[in-house]
């Protein structure tokens, strides 16, 4: 009996899409024993999707997806909006900020990343950041990239670019530390503090940027809204 029923299981499955519970309740047996007799048995995607409709759970944890979408894209396009104002108003820091993110930030949804060697433009997207934005040192996030061949410790380094920011040793994240190879030991780096990663977690702080972006250079980027 249980082979004629595994065969039932299996014809149930590929050619009327039914789900393992439906199955094992017409055929009378464990729902684990149909999942054991049908895990090899494909489905159509018209059959995955109407499974999927008639499971009320997988409903529910859907339109609860898509609206949590809605509000995160809602969130978004209001701060793409807010930086847009902020654009018309003509700040010229403002501006140099932004410019400054175009050119050298990394697009994130949900972040700001700035990474540079130049300390003076490091300084100058900390201040866009606490004048602009008004976001607080201690809720920035630093590390740096670099080498230890130039008679520089590690702390040194990291003190040197906490000091010149104006940032607070707690918002330091670990460094990522170059070993030179046996060919480049000798060889003095030039740049003896490496480069400087800052990072904000903020969708709003971000998205604001992304829109200002746009109303300065005058375009349109959906793919930095999605």
């Amino acid at each position: 009996m249980t082979i004629v029923e595994q065969a039932e299981a299996r014809r149930l499955r590929a050619e009327e899409g039914e789900s393992i519970r439906e199955i094992a309740a017409r055929l009378g047996v464990a729902p684990s024993s149909v999942s054991a007799w049908v895990r090899d048995v494909p489905l159509s995607a018209e059959q995955a999707h109407a499974l999927a409709a008639r499971n009320p759970a997988f409903n529910r944890q859907h339109r609860g997806q898509q609206t949590i979408a809605r509000r995160a894209r809602t969130r978004r396009s209001a701060a793409q909006a807010d930086g847009r104002e902020r654009a018309r108003r003509g700040d010229p820091l403002h501006l140099a900020g932004c410019m400054l993110y175009w050119a050298e930030g990394t697009k994130q949804h949900q972040r700001l990343c700035f990474v540079n060697s130049d300390v003076r433009m490091m300084q100058l997207f900390v201040r866009f950041l606490r004048e602009c934005y008004e976001v607080p040192g201690d809720v920035m996030r630093f590390s740096c990239n670099c080498h230890l061949g130039n008679g520089l410790t590690l702390d040194e380094i990291e003190s040197y670019w906490l000091a010149a920011l104006s940032l607070p040793r707690s918002c330091l994240l670990a460094a990522a530390v170059n070993r030179p190879s046996r060919a480049s030991r000798r060889r003095r780096r030039t740049l003896p503090y490496g480069t400087g990663r800052l990072v904000v977690h903020s969708v709003d702080v971000a998205q604001s940027v992304y829109g200002a972006i746009q109303e300065y250079g005058g375009f349109e980027e959906p793919a930095w809204l999605r």
